[in-house]
């Protein structure tokens, strides 16, 4: 479907790719993983065909048709949230334009006995059956089922887009992506914008996709629910492994391990013949042995270990001074916008040292309330702080308030006191920030490098309540763990708002829900959290059951087409379990024979690419027969 052959991509002297190959295949959901700055946006933009490589090529099949999730997006003024949506279907468009066009002939015309009059209805008909075919009768319907999945209600769907925050606007972009018959999509950062019940069904969807897939995303357990496939970059190389993230860090410490030991091991045999060849070279009668032992030497491959590239970012938060018990509280507090009322009667009590998450779906009023308790928005109600209180503040959009055109040291500077202005280079070392680095302009970052820019601003100044919003938007798998590490250990009070599972799990000790203008208090982790919505989602699923089972008994027996339907589904199901059946017991015997040979397979690669598939192949049917199953329980 798509193949990277030997690209590679230099940037001001500094190599991003060195001869880098891969293959892209129908099912493969690949995670595009390293750390900021390593080239995971330009690699799309290199799949995507938008720049070009400086060497080495990317074919694709003649009809391949590729859908690009930018950070960045452009969007025309004027148009609804459904007719922003509609663009996905240009040519579905286009030929609805051409039927009205023909249908308004054919009602004014009256020569119906001439040859232009016939041609009308020969071209309508070939119209309408083209329609027909590309779904014209149903992309409405689908286009509102996609965007209610990512969020949006009915009443958002005539408002303008202009009306719509950039996250909200990234949602409509991907909603269109996800609508089109692409048969590669290329996702950066799908996941930054959306809440967790909208990162869920995301999920769903992209795990029943039947194309490719490459997601650069920092949300671990996201990767690990939807890729079976990880490519890694890292100081110009690629790492390409048949595994969700999780089993891929796994696999890939275990490997390194192997060629450390084959290192050492490898490393004593040369040491012993070079000593061998020292002992001969003295003695006449040993010098043809000596001379036989050097070209040995000289043949031999010499094992490499992977370069690891660990450099992560170093953060602390120091607590400023001690705060009262109570460091806020909120009584009756409320915030409207014009005639949208976004909270009402919010009561909230925050206590020191503890930290809290805010969940819940985009638009429900969390980013409103952390900017109403750090005072940069005006409410109704009280809202007050504790003795002592000094606030620290993160916003979800940060690294936007930098400006682009000062250097990576000049905004430090600017913004540091008397006090620490000396540390200043040694702060933006501690976040990876070195040598030549400080003097870059901001605007030519990463998002990630402008993330870890706007956190190590952001502690020039003393506080013992940390308020963030969104704050690992655009970092890297490692520096999120460093951050998350750094949140942990903090003294302080920490209110959170993120949609991040993985990162907010060990982290938090409370969750409000924001939900219909209003706050629910979860005495427990994020974990905790979900297990109570889930119950609820089993609940509304039961109902709609109930509903179905109403519904069959009032319309009485099953019709010959549904019983056809059940049959077929049934023998798939057979099928699918028999074909699983076998390859388990072949994966059973593969699993047996590594065991006992595995020194002597450790280097056949035929056995593990063949072992590998199996894998695969089991993992694709076992989604088949949870799919298979589900469709039977829906028609049963």
């Amino acid at each position: 479907m798509l193949n990277v052959h030997n690209l590679s991509v230099s940037f001001g002297g500094e190599v991003l790719f060195d001869e880098v190959s891969f293959r892209l295949s129908p099912g493969d959901r690949a995670g595009l993983i390293g750390k900021n700055g390593a080239g995971k946006s330009t690699m799309l933009k290199l799949l995507s065909k938008e720049t070009e490589a400086d060497t080495g090529v990317i074919a694709t099949d003649k009809e391949v048709k590729i859908g690009f999730l930018k950070q960045d997006i452009d969007f025309v003024k004027g148009r609804t949230v459904l007719e922003e949506a509609y663009q996905a279907f240009e040519e579905i468009k286009g030929l609805e334009l051409k039927m009205d066009e023909i249908n308004h002939q054919l009602a004014t015309r009256t020569d119906y006995d001439s040859e232009g009059y016939n041609q009308l209805m020969i071209d309508l008909n070939d119209i309408t059956h083209r329609y027909e075919v590309l779904g014209g009768y149903n992309y409405q319907g689908n286009t509102e089922k996609v965007l209610q999945g990512l969020g949006f209600k009915r009443d958002d769907f005539d408002k303008l887009t202009d009306s719509f925050s950039g996250g909200w606007r990234m949602r409509i972009e991907l909603a269109k992506l996800l609508l089109q018959d692409n048969d590669v999509l290329l996702l950066d950062e799908p996941t930054n914008h959306l809440d967790i019940e909208s990162i869920i069904w995301l999920e769903q969807f992209l795990n029943a996709y039947s194309g490719a897939v490459v997601i650069v995303s920092h949300d671990k357990m996201f990767l690990d629910n939807v890729t079976n496939r990880t490519i890694e970059i890292s100081l110009g190389k690629i790492y390409d492994y048949p595994k969700p993230y999780s089993k891929y860090l796994k696999l890939r410490a275990e490997m390194r391990e192997q060629q450390m030991n084959a290192q050492k091991n490898q490393e004593k045999q040369i040491q012993q013949t070079e000593k061998l060849i020292e002992k001969f070279r003295a003695k006449a009668s040993k010098a043809s042995m000596a001379q036989s032992l050097i070209k040995k030497l000289d043949k031999i491959d010499r094992i490499e270990v992977d370069e690891e590239d660990n450099a992560v970012m170093n953060v602390r938060f120091p607590v400023s001074i001690q705060p009262g018990k109570v460091v806020l509280e909120a009584d009756k507090a409320a915030k409207s916008y014009g005639d949208k009322e976004v909270l009402k009667n919010i009561n909230l009590l925050v206590e020191r040292g503890s930290k809290t998450a805010f969940v819940g779906q985009n638009g429900q009023g969390k980013t409103t309330l952390a900017k109403m308790i750090v005072g940069e928005i005006p409410y109704a109600g009280t809202l007050k702080l504790g003795h002592n209180v000094q606030l620290g503040y993160f916003a979800q959009n940060q690294a936007d308030y930098l400006d682009g055109e000062k250097t990576v040291l000049d905004t430090m500077l600017d913004a540091a006191t008397d006090n620490n202005r000396a540390k200043v280079r040694d702060m933006l070392g501690s976040f990876l920030f070195r040598g030549d680095d400080v003097d870059k302009k901001v605007k030519v970052l990463s998002g990630g490098e402008r993330n870890r820019l706007a956190l190590c601003k952001m502690l020039l100044h003393p506080f013992n309540v940390l308020v963030m919003d969104e704050p690992t938007n655009h970092l890297d798998i490692k520096s999120k763990n460093v951050l998350k590490g750094a949140l942990q250990n903090f003294e302080g009070t920490l209110i959170l708002v993120s949609h991040d599972r993985d990162f907010l799990q060990g982290l938090t000790n409370k969750v409000y829900e924001f939900r219909n203008k209003n706050i629910k208090e979860y005495l427990g982790d994020i974990n905790f959290y979900l297990e109570q919505r889930k119950v609820e989602d089993f609940r509304e699923i039961e109902k709609r059951d109930k509903i179905k089972e109403e519904k069959k008994e009032s319309s009485g027996a099953i019709s010959y087409e549904d019983q056809k339907k059940l049959k077929s589904l049934k023998n798939k199901l057979s099928k699918v379990e028999s074909q699983i059946s076998e390859l388990e017991k072949a994966l059973e015997k593969a699993d047996l024979k590594l065991a006992e040979n595995y020194d002597e397979l450790s280097e056949d690669t035929v056995f593990f690419e063949n072992y590998s598939k199996k894998k695969a192949d089991l993992e694709r049917l076992m989604q088949d027969w949870e799919n298979i199953s589900e469709e039977l329980e829906d028609n049963a």
